[in-house]
């Protein structure tokens, strides 16, 4: 296994162990951290094991963040939605 791979699943073990506490502001501090960390991880595990790990991975993340994913899917149809000036 690769350093990459071994990183992104310690990623994943903190992920779900953050999510077993509980927060005030519903672990949204602990997800932008996890976004910040988690998306030059990908990047390697793409570059070092290549494009079907990375989207395995990218699919991982997204279940475990996936609020984030939500607001950020509506915000992008929101913002399609509008009229161009």
């Amino acid at each position: 296994m690769s350093w990459g791979l071994a990183a992104a699943f310690l990623w994943l073990i903190v992920a779900n162990v953050v999510a077993m506490f509980p927060s005030r502001d519903q672990h949204w501090t602990w997800a932008y951290v996890l976004i910040a960390c988690g998306i030059p991880i990908l990047g390697w595990v793409t570059w070092d094991s290549g494009p079907i790990w990375g989207m395995v991975l990218l699919a991982a993340g997204a279940s475990v963040l996936r609020w984030p994913v939500v607001f950020a899917w509506r915000w992008m149809r929101r913002k399609g939605a509008e009229p161009a000036e």
